[in-house]
This record gives structure tokens, sequence and C-alpha cells, in this order.
């Protein structure tokens, strides 16, 4: 078998050795699970990483006709990404999030792009991201239990992803309610808005979504795959702005929005918005923790140090 053709050859589950999610193929159907429970199934660079494999893999294989992603346990679908991770390692330079945000919008348009119909299995609350990651999906089936959320503005991020589809699932005063307010809303309100496709028990759950994937199946492949080329036109019509909102965001990274808003959240304290907002009202700078970089040491000759310094950061001595 030339090189090529073993590339793109379906492999066994077992194969892959995934951590963060938990993939199965069985049936005609191939299951993708975040499976982060101890952090409500928030995804890690690894899991995004895992689920653009795990969504290949179902794309190349013709005993896969339909793909469900859910979360592992019953309290989260997914909340995300890490925001641990990203106060660690996403915040320092524009460019490490720049990477990031490239391998989020690759396994993004994968699930997107996939060529077969998904169905979103709402086990437990989805939010931010993860109610992307949901919107994402062609289909979606949640319990009675499970709540929605954006909280982009809550948090110092913006919600790039929402911002361009929820309008278009849910109308356009309905996603600006959402995405400003940041506040939930249930699985109910969800059905009403045209979010879901359908609302059941936690303990039905498995049988509606079992049901709606045997319709699926029961539809010619190349038919079914061209429908959803047809389908994407407004998704990719809206996903052109996202690398706009990725520069955005690889730059406000390093703002002191995105780090009280983070910093906040992992150190479970309430957040200080108004600290920022009287700090901009009085002329002072947000878009720099320690303010522009002006000022200029004439004992070392040091420059581009921060106006808030009172010492020079190279040789120590006071700042005039």
């Amino acid at each position: 078998m030339r090189e090529r053709e073993k590339l793109v050859q379906p492999k066994q589950v077992e194969e892959f050795g995934f951590k963060d999610i938990i993939y199965t193929k069985k049936d005609w159907i191939a299951t993708i699970a975040w499976n982060r429970p101890h952090v409500y199934n928030a995804y890690s660079t690894l899991a995004l990483v895992e689920v653009k494999r795990a969504l290949e893999d179902a794309a190349f294989d013709d005993a896969v006709a339909v793909v469900i992603l859910t979360g592992v346990g019953d309290k989260a679908f997914c909340t995300g990404g890490d925001v641990e991770e990203y106060q660690k390692y996403y915040t320092r330079t524009p460019r490490d999030f720049l990477k990031w945000s490239k391998l989020w919008s690759d396994a993004y348009s994968s699930l997107i792009h996939l060529g077969k119909p998904t169905i979103a299995r709402i086990n437990g609350m989805a939010v931010g991201g993860g109610n992307e990651w949901h919107i994402a999906c062609d289909l979606s089936i949640a319990a009675e239990h499970v709540t929605f959320r954006q909280v982009g503005p809550r948090v110092g991020s913006v919600p790039v992803t929402a911002c361009t589809f929820l309008p278009l699932l849910i109308g356009d005063r309905r996603a600006r309610e959402v995405i400003l307010l940041c506040e939930p809303f249930d699985a109910k309100t969800a059905l009403e808005w045209g979010l879901v496709n359908k609302v059941v028990p936690y303990k039905e759950l498995d049988n509606a979504v079992s049901e709606m994937c045997e319709k699926l199946k029961s539809k010619f492949a190349d038919c079914t795959r061209e429908s959803l080329n047809h389908l994407n036109l407004w998704k990719d019509i809206a996903m052109q702005t996202l690398s706009h909102g990725s520069d955005w965001l690889a730059v406000h990274f390093n703002s002191m929005e995105a780090h009280e808003g983070m910093t906040s959240f992992v150190e479970k304290r309430p957040t200080d918005y108004m600290k920022i907002r009287k700090l901009a009202a009085s002329g002072g700078s947000t878009e720099f923790m320690w303010g522009p970089y002006t000022k200029k040491c004439k004992s070392c000759g040091a420059r581009n140090m921060p106006e808030h310094f009172e010492y020079c950061g190279k040789c120590g001595k006071k700042l005039v």
C-alpha cells in the first residue's frame, strides 16, 4: 500500500491512545466524548489535537455514517477552554495564542466540514467554547437538566464563533442577550429558541440520540454530504470573521481585562470589573498591565519601561 493510502486508512480506536477524549466506533456510529470531568470537560490543547485526529479518522472511515459529540458524565457537555491553561501559557505573548487559535480553528472546521451528519448529545452544561462546539454540530439533543451560557465579556474574552453563529440559529436579539448578559438559560428555552432539536429526560438521552442516528444512517451518504455542503453556506461565510477575532484576542489576552478575568476565575474570587472601568475613565491605560512603555532611566539609559514603574527594572535606580 502506498504511503498516502496508509495515511488516510481508518484505524482501530485502540491505536490512537487518546487521553483527553474517548473515541469509539460501532454500528456505523462514531462517538467523541470530552474526557476531562474534573474540570467540567473543559478542553485542553491535547484534547483539541485528539478531537481533530478523531474527526479526520471518522471522515475517512466509510464505516462511519454519523458522529456524536458529547462529554463524560452528566454535569458538563463542555465548558470551553481550560482557563488555567490559558492563563499559564497563552496570555504571555500574542504569537502563543495565535498558535493555539490555529489549532482550535482547524479542529472546529473539521467538525463543520466532516461531510457526515453530527449530533451534539448535550449531557450537561454547555458553556462558552463548549456551546460553540455544540452549535457547530448539525443536530442537537439535550437532557432536561442542562443549561447553556456564553461568558466571554464576563471572563475577559470574546466569543467570536458564537457572535457569528448564534444570530443564524436563534436570531439577532436573542444572540445579543446571550452574549452581552452572559446569563445561563435552560434546555426548555434552548428548544423554544431553536438552539436544540429535542429535549428529553437524562435517562432517555441515549435512546433519543440512537433513534436519530438510525434515521440518519438510512440515507444515501453522497447525497447527505452534498446537502451538508449547501447547508453550511452561511456558517462558511460567518467563519471568515474568525481570523480577525483570533488576531484581536491574541493581543487582548495580554491586557488588564483578560488578566483580571482569568486570574479571578482561577483564584475563585469576585472579578473587579469596576476597577478597570474607573481606571479607563480617569485617563489611565487598561491595555498595558503597568502602563504604556514610555519611561527611560537616566542612570543606565534603559528605555521603554512602563510609565507606572517607580524604579528601573534594569539597574534598580529611582526613575525621575
